[in-house]
């Protein structure tokens, strides 16, 4: 399915949209070997799409590169990127693996750099495609601590969806492991992947998140790995990975709710 080159560029953690953007401008991306130009669309199923010579998603391997398949469990303070691009002497995901320099990875997903838990690196782009695109609706499991104490009704409001951008959020199932007069620790599983909707979510009912650890992707969990540690995937997760992103997409359970359209 097409998309804008600069949604891609994001999912990829090349950054932001709009850093994404300047990528493109730049000259620094090309599609089935020409430049592109931002608003292009692509379809990295089927086009060749190059970020400075290199495959966006990994999707082309040097010959002599075996696929790769890591669980990290992200720190706190590291943010989800191949390189910071801001230049502020920030570590990257891509930081804490000592392979070589030269090797194709990528991060599947974004936590952003105050949030910590599991983060799958692989150079299979077809499967980081398909567990990245809120269409096949892969599960993901937060454990998250928020501030205060969440009352049923709010948690309820939450389940069933908040106006988020325009549209209600999907519903996600929550369980509150504890709950506090200080704070309440929920988990939380969601389907779609908004840029940072539980953050957002929680704030906008009055309970800013304190912690946000991601535990789960699909089948995928972060088990005993240390904040900084990472391992090698099993070749029997990797196995139930790439059955699970072979998956069709779900059916939509629901239509899709909008905010009322305005006129100046």
């Amino acid at each position: 399915m097409e998309e804008r080159l600069q949604k891609l560029l994001a999912r990829a953690n090349l950054g932001s949209r709009r850093a994404s953007e300047s990528i493109i401008a730049a000259g620094r991306v090309t599609v089935n070997g020409r430049v592109a130009k931002v608003g292009d669309k692509a379809d990295p199923a089927v086009d060749r799409i190059l970020v400075d010579g290199r495959p966006l998603f990994a999707t082309e391997r040097p010959p002599n590169e075996p696929y790769l398949y890591i669980a990290l469990n992200k720190p706190r303070g590291v943010i989800s990127s191949l390189e910071d691009e801001l230049e502020e002497g920030r570590t990257t995901v891509r930081d804490l693996i000592p392979i070589a320099a030269d090797t194709h990875i990528y991060p599947v997903g974004r936590l952003d750099k105050p949030s910590e838990g599991l983060v799958l690196m692989t150079n299979d782009g077809a499967l980081a495609h398909r567990l990245t695109h809120p269409r096949y609706g892969h599960e993901k499991v937060y454990d998250v601590t928020v501030e205060g104490r969440i009352l049923d009704r709010t948690l309820e409001q939450w389940r069933r969806g908040v106006m988020l951008d325009g549209r209600i959020t999907a519903p996600a199932p929550i369980e509150v492991i504890e709950r506090s007069a200080e704070q309440t620790r929920l988990r939380i599983i969601l389907r779609e992947g908004r840029k940072r909707q539980i953050r957002r979510v929680a704030a906008e009912l009055g309970h800013p998140v304190r912690r946000l650890v991601r535990e789960r992707i699909g089948q995928l969990s972060l088990g005993d790995l240390q904040p900084g540690e990472w391992r090698h995937l099993t070749a029997a997760e990797v196995r139930e990975l790439q059955r699970s992103a072979a998956e069709p997409p779900p059916a939509p359970t629901r239509k899709e709710h909008r905010a009322p359209r305005t006129t100046a």
